[in-house]
């Protein structure tokens, strides 16, 4: 092979007629970065000209808004990282929903209700939750728990997208040429710490609530490798959040939620509560995260998927044929 080719090489898949997957990853963060860049950008001057001030954005419901127009802005820059930068259909990213989905989206959506209800029980019980107050909001406690429900699924959905649709199956079918065992250990394994650390940023966390949502994150990407959809992930993200922060009053991972229907107040010491960060910054919520993973291999076991979906590491192409069809 000339130098020149060997060069192109370096960059480029000729079999797969895309960028080899770190480069891959470099264009799609700058898609991502750029189009949402722009969305926001957008969406604060058109807010800001209607009257909202500089304190808005830093409030939650400010906060929501902001969210709202990423999400829009994350599945325009979705189509084109997956048409133009993976060669891949948006769909290929867990996201094929069929009559299975749906039962994956069920269970984790019971899985996510039910383990904040375990951590609320055990930390009255034990001593370490008081209980201050019911149908806390500010304002209308039905328009603003509705309100939460939505900001809840839109996180969901574009987490788990992003984190586990996107960014797991790239970092799996870049790291297929060294075994399948090393693929999938090692996007779990960097997704997971990724989405641990990028957490430090949020208010009151610590190494320690790192860890937990990096036990998260292998929690979330368990239930992705094994059914190779994001049925699971997406329901389990949507209701541990919801639960967690608007129905028993917990911080959710360091932020204060304006509506619940329990109002609670952590007592007991903070290397089990998490303190002000939320039970994602204590033994409590480590706990469940670790129960939470074992239900997830009960759940794919007991549907007879004990191996790891072949989509995960295998790519499904967009080809020439394909695309005209």
């Amino acid at each position: 092979m000339s130098t020149p080719g060997r060069i192109r090489s370096v960059f480029w898949n000729d079999d797969e007629r895309r960028l080899r997957t770190p480069w891959r990853l470099v264009a799609a963060a700058v898609v991502f970065a750029v189009v949402l860049t722009v969305f926001l950008s957008v969406a604060a001057r058109v807010t800001v000209e209607a009257g909202a001030d500089e304190e808005f954005f830093l409030e939650f419901w400010g906060l929501a808004s902001l969210l709202g127009v990423s999400a829009v802005g994350f599945v325009f820059a979705l189509w084109i990282v997956a048409r133009y930068v993976d060669r891949r259909r948006p769909s290929d990213y867990g996201l094929r929903v069929d009559g299975r989905w749906w039962k994956d989206l069920g269970f984790g959506l019971a899985l996510g209700a039910v383990l904040p209800t375990l951590i609320f029980v055990v930390g009255v019980a034990a001593g370490w939750y008081d209980v201050t107050g019911f149908a806390v909001s500010d304002g209308s406690f039905v328009a603003a728990f509705v309100g939460i429900v939505v900001v809840f699924v839109l996180v969901g959905v574009y987490e788990e997208v992003l984190f586990r649709g996107w960014l797991l199956t790239n970092l799996g079918e870049g790291l297929r040429g060294y075994g399948e065992g090393v693929a999938v250990g090692g996007a779990v394994a960097v997704s997971s710490v990724l989405f641990g650390v990028l957490h430090l940023g949020n208010p009151g966390a610590t190494v320690a609530s790192a860890a937990v949502i990096t036990l998260a994150g292998v929690l979330l990407a368990v239930s992705y490798v094994l059914t190779g959809e994001l049925g699971v992930a997406v329901g389990f993200h949507v209701t541990w959040n919801l639960f967690k922060g608007s129905v028993y009053g917990f911080e959710v991972s360091g932020l204060d939620i304006p509506v619940t229907v329990v109002e609670t107040e952590a007592v007991g010491p903070e290397a089990a509560t998490g303190g002000g960060f939320g039970p994602e910054g204590g033994v409590l919520g480590g706990a469940a995260v670790v129960v939470g993973t074992v239900a997830v291999v009960w759940w794919a076991r007991r549907h007879g998927e004990t191996v790891v979906d072949e989509k995960v590491t295998t790519p499904d192409l967009r080809t020439s044929a394909s695309e005209t069809q």
